[in-house]
């Protein structure tokens, strides 16, 4: 068993020769990427083998003199049995062949993922502002919900409505992208490299640095007005188009009124929920509006034709001979004038008058004498 023919090398390979041939056959022998294949499962026993033997000098020294044979047991046993594909290795410096292969699938899939950056900027240069924040997926900003108070009246009519609101604007210092550009200077963690490297047992692990995004120098500084959080705070006057006969509690939304977005993404909305002051007079029932009026005792008894209020403006009413307190009276199309449209309700209520002088209290004992059936008759019948 040649260990050179195994990896497939030259004699005179370079430990960096070894282990990229190493790297390149254990990406496809390793037995958690082949499970259940017993031949890769010895295939990659003897790359394990043939990797510590020739990694090491020592050892490669007295395998190019003696041969195989001179490698003790300990060195033909190994198998790299702390390598694995989870992140469940036990202590924080246990390597797993996670590292190995993680990184390079997480690059493909962020390299499949990011979009194009903000601005125009290049979407390789995200991690490349000194922790400013980059070019990332576009965020939606969040809404906004806010409540206004309004008289029957307005609610009724409808018009514009002024109101005070604290939302995240794009920040202008930057325009929203978070960092600013600087002179370019080299990255002090990976000292210009854009790659960090960490060495676990005979493995040399890479990735790309996280504080220039692999690029070596940096070319952003965070912003800082806004802290690298691309948005600031804003107080703002809003005037708002309130639609005419909004009920209480309904809901009015404002488009892009709401908290800027990130990366590009959209602003939220503004909603704004209608509180309807009660009115003195006038009460609300979906699309009807109820009014209560009193009458003299004249005229529920003989008719009469009366003025009572609507909401948009005095209604003439045809009180009928006979009318009894508690009387209902609807008005078509006198009520809310939005949708389908509502009716007044009018219900009357008499009223007697103040009895105070003595030709009042006698026209009142004859109107008795000649009217002497009892109100209460229908009654006592039923009892």
């Amino acid at each position: 068993m040649d260990f050179y023919v195994i990896l497939g090398i030259e004699r005179d390979a370079t430990l960096v020769d070894v282990k990229r041939a190493y790297k390149r056959l254990a990406r496809r022998y390793h037995p958690d990427i082949n499970p259940g294949d017993r031949l890769a499962a010895v295939q990659f026993k003897q790359i394990a083998e043939a990797y510590a033997t020739l990694s090491d000098p020592d050892r490669r020294r007295r395998y190019d003199v003696d041969g195989a044979m001179s490698i003790s047991a300990e060195a033909r046993s190994f198998g790299f049995e702390g390598f694995d594909f989870s992140a469940g290795a036990s202590g924080p410096d246990a390597p797993t062949f996670g590292d190995l292969f993680g990184e390079m699938w997480r690059a493909r899939a962020s390299s499949t993922a990011r979009p194009t950056a903000v601005g125009g900027g290049n979407a390789g240069t995200v991690g490349n502002a000194g922790g400013a924040a980059g070019a990332g997926a576009a965020e939606r900003g969040a809404d906004l919900h806010q409540a206004i108070q309004l008289s029957f009246v307005q609610a009724l009519a409808g018009g514009p409505a002024s109101l005070t609101v604290a939302r995240q604007v794009p920040c202008a210092t930057c325009r929203g992208l978070g960092r600013l550009h600087i002179a370019e200077t080299r990255c002090s963690a990976c000292h210009g490299t854009g790659a960090l490297k960490s060495v676990r047992g005979h493995m040399v692990f890479s990735k790309p640095c996280a504080h220039c995004g692999g690029a070596g120098r940096h070319t952003h500084a965070r912003c800082p007005a806004c802290g690298g959080q691309q948005t600031v705070m804003r107080v703002e006057s809003l005037t708002v188009k309130i639609p005419a006969g909004l009920a209480d509690g309904a809901r009015v939304r404002v488009p892009a009124k709401g908290h800027a977005g990130r990366n590009g993404g959209d602003a939220g909305d503004l909603y704004i929920t209608v509180r309807v002051e009660p009115h003195p007079v006038f009460r609300r029932e979906g699309d009807d509006v109820h009014v209560v009026v009193p009458i003299a005792v004249h005229e529920a008894a003989l008719g009469a034709r009366i003025d009572v209020p609507a909401p948009d403006g005095p209604a003439r009413l045809r009180v009928p001979p006979g009318t009894q307190t508690g009387q209902r009276f609807r008005l078509r199309g006198r009520g809310i004038r939005s949708g389908r449209g509502g009716d007044l309700v009018v219900e009357v209520r008499i009223v007697l008058p103040r009895v105070l002088d003595e030709r009042s209290k006698e026209l009142l004992r004859e109107f008795a004498r000649i009217n002497a059936d009892s109100v209460r008759t229908p009654v006592n019948k039923a009892v």
